[in-house]
């Protein structure tokens, strides 16, 4: 028994020392590395953002030039608010990560089994330290990589028309849109915060069951046991997220108030917009009642106040992707058993087989003359969409191809691991991934594509509508003879490279990209050496 106190102690206090140390000085320094870092880039872009976002409003074809009044006007409040909001996340990521990862790391020094006692002493001196800073450092990098490459990218496509009709400014309707956003927004500060303190005891004991549950169940946030003690830590501060729950259903009120502008804009008629105001309260206690698994619908009425409006009360933002996602798979059960939570995979495992993938997939190009190394330097500094988007798009195509021929319900990647909708991740933002992912590649199976029509929508992957480098790489591809189906080839090539294109802005993409366009530059040294512009040139 003594000698169990005694090691018990020593592990308390080694926990302490590690736990102080890890905290006392390292965690102000991660804190000041990633708070300071992220202004200083929101702030440094911010006159970047302002001019360049005014420029391409200016220049743009989708709006007339009332519209374009408007946006320019509003274009420095919206470039304001991102570097409140960059602040402001910021502080909250460099308090998350500077104090509570340093502890976790100390925790999991602890928890470590089979490791001497001289060596968990060390670990928790170091665990969580030097690492957590370089993490910092990463962290300031992908919200550069954010504030640059992807905010220029989404602000560049107003400079590109499509020979669409601009989208110009109904001046004579603004009187009543200010009429509706007037009457909504008396009318709905008032009933919904009214329904959001009803709701909240609720939201308070529904969510302290469920984190009871997944205790005993070892679910959710108690699944890692170095998580458990923080996890417990939701339980008692359980009632503070309530409480910002509620701040944030209380702000809620103003944007569901003015959205009846909105509306009565968007309609073309202030008669609408009115109509919005009476349902407002109906779609706010509808949201309220799915995310608290309440009954469906809701005791206030709710007038037809579109001219189109879908009868579900579904909320989901992907409406028509979960339609159709739900005729190609009818029998998939929407709630998974404990067993197969298990065999989740993890979101780190998907993105490193992904990356994986398209490095292997850009150097067998690269090595077959479809690619050039100029393509991967000009990726560096400008906008060289084969690499950005035609890789990735190449890659999908790919995984799509083989797990058609498979026979696969899901997708098997490069390395042979198949996501299916029962072992993918979770999440919101996984369904978004995955459903248009599903509707793409049955598109492509009822193609009945042959070899050489696979090897040309290869090619439309691949360039992006370059006429000239589809025809100068001579891989065998040749168009159908039918044009519906080229068409239905050249339609689905464009959604895969939007679809890579939203990847791509995503955090953390550019940096994992940026490896993988190191390691296919280093190969195509290695094999061309010098000759590589010379290759480069005969490709051309």
């Amino acid at each position: 028994m003594y000698d169990l106190r005694v090691i018990g102690s020593k592990l308390t206090l080694t926990f302490t020392f590690g736990f102080l140390s890890s905290r006392a000085i390292f965690s102000p320094l991660v804190f000041m590395v990633i708070a300071v870092g992220d202004a200083g880039v929101a702030c440094g872009l911010w006159p970047l953002h302002l001019f360049w976002s005014i420029f391409c409003v200016a220049r743009s074809k989708k709006f007339g030039p009332n519209m374009k009044c408007l946006l320019i006007l509003l274009v420095p409040v919206q470039t304001m608010l991102y570097i409140g909001v960059g602040v402001f996340g910021s502080m909250i990521m460099g308090i998350g990560y500077g104090f509570v990862w340093p502890v976790m790391e100390t925790f999991r020094a602890i928890s470590k089994e089979g490791v001497p006692f001289c060596e968990k002493v060390e670990n928790c001196f170091t665990d969580g330290t030097w690492s957590c800073v370089q993490g910092a450092c990463t962290i300031v990098r992908d919200f550069a990589d954010v504030s640059f490459h992807s905010y220029f990218s989404v602000v560049d496509e107003l400079l590109e028309s499509k020979g669409e009709e601009p989208l110009e400014l109904k001046v004579l309707v603004l009187p009543g849109c200010m009429l509706s956003a007037t009457l909504g927004l008396l009318v709905d500060v008032v009933v919904i915060p009214t329904i959001v303190l009803y709701k909240a005891p609720i939201l308070l004991f529904k969510g302290w069951y469920r984190l009871i549950q997944d205790l005993i169940g070892r679910e959710g946030p108690f699944l890692e046991t170095v998580c458990v003690p923080f996890a417990g830590l939701w339980i008692l501060l359980w009632p503070i997220v309530v409480f910002l729950g509620i701040f944030a259903g209380v702000l809620s009120s103003i944007g569901f108030g003015f959205y009846a502008a909105v509306v009565a804009y968007q309609e073309n008629s202030t008669k609408r917009g009115l109509l919005y105001v009476i349902a407002s309260a109906s779609v706010f206690d509808e949201y309220t009642n799915d995310l608290l698994y309440l009954r469906e619908g809701s005791c206030f009425p709710r007038p037809k106040y579109r001219e189109q409006m879908d009868t579900s009360s579904s909320m989901l933002p992907i409406k028509g992707l979960r339609d159709q996602f739900d005729a190609i798979y009818p029998n998939e059960p929407l709630i998974r058993t404990p067993s197969e939570k298990a065999k989740t995979l993890k979101a780190t495992v998907i993105l490193e087989s992904f990356f994986i993938a398209c490095k292997d997939i850009g150097k067998e190009l690269l090595r077959d003359g479809a690619i050039r190394i100029s393509d991967l330097e000009e990726w560096r500094h400008s906008k060289n969409k084969i690499v950005n988007i035609g890789i990735p798009a190449y890659a999908f195509l790919e995984c799509f191809l083989y797990s058609i021929k498979s026979g696969s319900s899901g997708f098997i990647m490069r390395d042979n691991i198949e996501i299916t909708n029962m072992n993918r991740p979770e999440g919101r933002i996984f369904d978004w991934l995955f459903e248009p992912m599903c509707i793409m590649k049955e598109q492509i199976r009822s193609l009945n594509l042959n070899e050489t029509e696979e090897q040309y929508f290869r090619k439309l992957c691949l360039y992006n509508g370059d006429v000239a480098r589809i025809e100068s790489w001579q891989n065998g591809g040749i168009p159908p003879e039918d044009p519906i189906k080229r068409a239905q080839l050249e339609g689905i090539s464009r959604r895969l490279q939007g679809f890579c294109l939203t990847l791509s802005r995503l955090p953390t993409s550019r940096r994992r990209f940026y490896e993988v366009v190191k390691d296919i530059e280093e190969e195509g040294h290695k094999n061309f050496g010098e000759l590589g512009s010379r290759h480069d040139t005969e490709t051309a």
